[in-house]
């Protein structure tokens, strides 16, 4: 699962100490409420099917592909299904790919979700094997489904923009100089990432 409500608020606390800008910030918007998913490949199923289409598409797919593969969402089931029958889901022949990546590395045991390495940057590697699934994907998941605390996810726009607003800096900052900026926040990088979100386009700063 995510962070807790707990462990956001200590993480937000250790940054903004370093940072005015946290702190002042924490003041006016307050904290944000954990965000946290289901651990295991059920999560990214919901990611590749929600890639690229609206909130509503994405919903009537998974309920469709749902449908199909089971209240446990066997890989399987996936795997064994034909073109058309994963096309009546919604599922595109690139979503298709996608998916099967996924079931088939889930299925020969090349990817287990109960047992990522604890180092981040080899879980992403791992997670990145999977066809469609990039870094900000990996992290992401990292982040809401396993809590990994200190997952920076520097290539996201709305976090650079939030760092933007945040430390009143002149420009949104590249990927790179994100990434740079937020090292001496080890190993709080996690919740400073889930508080520049709550501050993007918060009405209250």
């Amino acid at each position: 699962m995510g962070l807790s409500a707990g462990q956001l608020k200590a993480g937000i606390d250790a940054v903004a100490v370093l940072e005015p800008g946290f702190a002042r910030a924490v003041k006016a918007a307050g904290y944000p409420e954990p965000r946290i998913r289901p651990r295991g490949y059920g999560t990214l199923m919901r990611t590749i099917v929600g890639q690229q289409v609206s909130v509503a598409a994405a919903a009537s797919m998974w309920r469709k592909f749902e449908a199909h593969a089971g209240e446990e969402l066997d890989p399987q089931r996936v795997l064994d299904a034909d073109f058309d029958t994963l096309r009546a889901c919604g599922l595109s022949r690139q979503k298709q790919g996608y998916m099967r990546s996924l079931c088939e590395l889930v299925v020969t045991g090349q990817l287990d979700f109960e047992a990522l390495p604890a180092d981040d940057e080899e879980a992403i590697a791992q997670l990145t094997l999977i066809k469609g699934i990039g870094r900000w994907s990996a992290e992401i998941y990292l982040l809401f489904a396993e809590g990994r605390q200190d997952v920076w996810p520097a290539g996201d726009l709305a976090v650079q923009a939030g760092l933007h607003k945040l430390l009143d800096l002149e420009a949104r900052p590249s990927e790179k100089l994100t990434r740079e900026m937020a090292e001496k926040w080890r190993p709080h990088r996690g919740a400073a990432a889930i508080f520049t979100w709550h501050c993007y386009n918060n009405p209250a700063l």
